[in-house]
């Protein structure tokens, strides 16, 4: 059986905290999470170190501070990687990727796709509790970045993920460099550049109930921005011949 790790990044996250890892443990009682913590000073990795103590299937990796997205992440994937664990999956605290949809992305990881992505927007997929305007500016930022970047997927801004291990030896890490909202764009846009097989699988998003997101505007805007001269790069890359992109196949399930 592959032994799958999921990763659960945590910066205030008191009120979500223990709601997530309880749904996670139901829904898919072989897996194990990991719960890194950028030093809230709301006491969640307090919260997250008592759910280590009582279930040895929870685990905490405690930062020094709150770094981004992207370096607890990375945090993370080295932590499974060093534990020799044969998949990890990303999902947000704030229970807006609900655990009782892992499964069916587990199941497309283990027919051979190398990346899984829990997607928004391929038939099926949805989203829950967003205003209009914030879909509207979701779907045109992935519809950007895909374009930009000449990515094979619809959905590429999502952090529902699930990577194998060697995928994430394969993919470059130490080159993804983002830290933010862009650090999804960045990591799908190097395992595409790596070759790596991507599967879409449909999923429904729910805004969440408890505390406050943690997006704004100018994350967005950063964001894109940071896109843009991927872009750039990517086109005077093929341009050149200096870094051929090498696509990586991508379907939905």
């Amino acid at each position: 059986m592959e032994s799958t790790v999921v990763i659960i990044p945590t910066y205030n996250e008191r009120e979500n905290l223990e709601r997530i890892v309880a749904r996670v443990r139901v829904a898919t009682p072989d897996v194990q999470v990991l719960v890194v913590d950028d030093n809230s000073p709301d006491g969640t990795g307090e919260i997250a170190t008592a759910l280590a103590a009582a279930d040895t299937a929870v685990h905490v990796l405690h930062r020094a501070g709150k770094e981004g997205l992207g370096a607890a992440y990375k945090g993370g994937f080295a932590w499974a990687l060093e534990r020799g664990f044969d998949r990890v999956v990303e999902m947000d605290a704030d229970g807006s990727h609900a655990p009782e949809q892992l499964q069916s992305m587990l199941d497309a990881g283990s027919a051979g796709a190398d990346v899984v992505l829990g997607s928004r927007w391929v038939p099926g997929g949805s989203v829950v509790n967003w205003p209009k305007r914030r879909e509207l500016i979701s779907r045109g930022g992935s519809a950007y970045a895909r374009a930009m970047l000449r990515l094979p997927a619809r959905d590429v801004t999502g952090g529902y993920r699930v990577f194998t291990t060697e995928a994430l030896e394969r993919l470059h890490l130490d080159e993804v460099h983002s830290h933010g909202y862009g650090f999804q764009v960045d990591m799908l846009w190097h395992a595409h550049r790596a070759g790596l097989s991507i599967v879409e699988v449909p999923i429904t998003f729910t805004e969440r109930a408890y505390g406050a997101s943690k997006m704004t505007t100018g994350i967005v805007v950063e964001a894109m921005l940071r896109v843009t001269w991927w872009g750039i790069c990517e086109l005077t890359d093929r341009i050149t011949g200096r870094r051929p992109v090498r696509a990586g196949a991508v379907a939905e399930r």
